[in-house]
């Protein structure tokens, strides 16, 4: 896989070495919907692997794949063709039922929209997955895991008593309060102000750097990529190039020659 200097990409060749160690890869993800000529191909061979504690920010133009690139590392659509492995376990052909217990158990999700359930108190919403799961977590983890967000003492209360952030926040609880080895983050900043968002960030920050998780992010924005290791760019479904530890600065000149 070439980037768009031209050189082999980091990720090409840690998905094409065997992935040892990798804590989450993909091999050859090809997505299409539809068929025949109307099909629409979301992914056209995408092979990347991602190293245990790092932080990865996806991004490209409207359209160029990077969601639907998250949904199948997540577990949440299938590839067309193509495996995905969450460690050593390939998931891409696992049964639904099967596929949705380990969801619950190795990987959390934090996404744009907040999908609190406005009923419930912030623990209970914090408890939901487990409880579905038909492991509910002890209530001194879901206290941990709400003072790791900065929202102690809220447990009581109902997310329209919350702001934006705060109910982010909990968002962001629940999806580590089952001490998850992978968390898919898909536009977590995207309905916060700028400040509010920076925080978000620095929380997704700290899980990889604190606790040794594996982050895969898919932003628009270039100050978020910036808290990453590494960038990801997708365009017309092809993993294109990638940054190491870029500035916003560069992130958004290479976002700019991609037409994002």
């Amino acid at each position: 896989m070439e980037g768009m200097n031209g050189m082999t990409t980091a990720a090409g060749t840690a998905a094409h070495d065997g992935v040892t160690g990798a804590a989450l890869s993909a091999a050859g993800l090809h997505r299409e919907y539809g068929r025949g000529a109307a099909a629409v191909r979301a992914l056209r061979g995408v092979s990347v692997a991602f190293a245990p504690g790092t932080f990865t920010a996806v991004m490209g133009p409207s359209g160029s794949g990077k969601t639907t690139l998250l949904h199948c590392l997540a577990g949440m659509d299938r590839p067309t063709r193509g495996t995905v492995r969450w460690g050593g376990t390939e998931v891409s052909g696992l049964p639904e039922r099967r596929l949705a217990e380990l969801r619950r158990t190795r990987v959390g999700f934090v996404f744009q929209a907040f999908n609190l359930m406005p009923a419930m108190t912030v623990a209970q919403n914090v408890e939901l997955p487990g409880r579905l799961a038909g492991r509910p977590p002890e209530r001194a983890r879901v206290g941990e895991a709400l003072a790791r967000v900065g929202l102690a003492g809220r447990e009581r209360h109902r997310p329209g008593q919350l702001s934006g952030g705060q109910q982010q926040r909990v968002a962001i609880a629940r999806a580590l309060v089952s001490r998850p080895e992978v968390l898919f983050a898909d536009e977590p900043t995207g309905a916060l102000d700028r400040a509010t968002g920076l925080e978000i960030l620095g929380l997704l920050r700290a899980g990889v750097d604190t606790d040794g998780q594996t982050c895969v992010m898919v932003t628009h924005d270039p100050v978020a990529a910036g808290y990453a290791d590494r960038v990801l760019l997708l365009a017309d479904g092809l993993l294109v190039d990638e940054l190491t530890r870029p500035t916003a600065a560069q992130v958004g000149e290479r976002l700019s020659r991609l037409g994002g």
